[in-house]
This record gives C-alpha cells, sequence and structure tokens, in this order.
C-alpha cells in the first residue's frame, strides 16, 4: 500500500456544482467502483444502512423534472418560487449522473439513528473520495425537496428511512478551487492530557 495517497485525496476533495460540470459522461462501470467503495463504510452492527438511487442517461432528467414538480405540487402558492422550479428542473443538466443518498434504517432497534445516519456519511464520503481520486467531480446538495416527506414518497421508503441528499457526479473543464478552513485548528481540537 502506497503511503501518502490517501491524504492528498482528502485534502483535494470538492464540492463542485452540478453547473461547473461539463456533460461530459462517466461510465457506468466507474459509478460501480465507486458504489462498491461506498459498500465498504464503517456500520454499527453490520446493518449497512445506505441505499443509494443511482439515475444515469435520460433518467438524471426526468430524476431532476420530478424533483421540481414535487417541488411545485407542494408548495403553496405564495411560496412558490419559478427561480427555484427552474432550477431544480436543470440542476442536472450538465451531470452525469445523480445518486440518491438514502438511509433505510437497519433491523436492530438498539442502533441509534444517529449512527446509522453516520454511516450513510461515511459511505457517501468513500464514494466522493474515490470520484476525487478518479478525477471526478461531485457535489452533495440537500436542497430543493430533499427532506420533505413527498421526496421519500417518491422513492418508496419507510417513516424511520431518511434521505440525506443528492449526489451529482460528473467531470469538470474548471480548475479545481484551493482547499482552504475558515476556523483555525485550536478551535476545533482539544487536547487532554
Amino acid at each position: 500500500m502506497e503511503k501518502g495517497n490517501l491524504k492528498k485525496i482528502i485534502e483535494q476533495r470538492r464540492n463542485i456544482k452540478p453547473a461547473s460540470m461539463n456533460g461530459k459522461k462517466v461510465p457506468d462501470e466507474q459509478v460501480q467502483e465507486l458504489l462498491q467503495l461506498a459498500d465498504w463504510a464503517p456500520t454499527h452492527g453490520y446493518t449497512e444502512p445506505w441505499y443509494f438511487v443511482v439515475f444515469s442517461g435520460n433518467g438524471v432528467k426526468r430524476f431532476c423534472n420530478d424533483h421540481a414538480e414535487l417541488y411545485k405540487t407542494n408548495t403553496p402558492a405564495e411560496k412558490f418560487a419559478q427561480a427555484t422550479y427552474d432550477k431544480l428542473q436543470q440542476q442536472g443538466d450538465l451531470a452525469s449522473h445523480v445518486i440518491a443518498i438514502c438511509m433505510k434504517r437497519g433491523t436492530k432497534p438498539g442502533v441509534p439513528e444517529i449512527e446509522e445516519v453516520a454511516a450513510v456519511a461515511c459511505a457517501t464520503q468513500n464514494l466522493w473520495l474515490g470520484a476525487t481520486e478518479m478525477g471526478l467531480a461531485g457535489y452533495w446538495g440537500s436542497g430543493g425537496m430533499t427532506f420533505h416527506p413527498a421526496m421519500k414518497e417518491y422513492f418508496s421508503l419507510k417513516e424511520e428511512d431518511r434521505i440525506l441528499g443528492f449526489f451529482y457526479l460528473g467531470y469538470t473543464d474548471e480548475v479545481i478551487p484551493d482547499g482552504r478552513r475558515l476556523k483555525p485548528a485550536e478551535e476545533k481540537f482539544k487536547w487532554e492530557r
């Protein structure tokens, strides 16, 4: 195992918005490899609560249209914004794939929900780090109807299940920005000796 690659990949991982993607398609085989990496996330009691729904090809446009329609149907007229509708409808225009990030609650009631959510977040991070290593652009978004019951119904999820967002995957021609952190490390880490 070559030392140092993981550090570099973690430091280079960036949120690249779908509007910055270029429309080039990622081979489904590569996406399958990323899903296999996601499957190696830590999981308490082997509940493996991650559940990913992958939209590719025409499925991306169909999902984005459905997302926009869910917004229109479930938003009171006085709160409806055409700009939001249009953004949801066009969000995936330049993305290769959209992956719904879901948590299907495990069958072990002793495992707290927060641990199930954390496991799905770890699975998504595995996927994202793999995408970074492959030179792909990724964006984890949770806007629009992500947390609305209508979206849960759209994916036929149970009451105890959750949608944690949508991962847009593709390529970008833009220069990947340098990383930054806003808070100094001493505000985030405390050592007790």
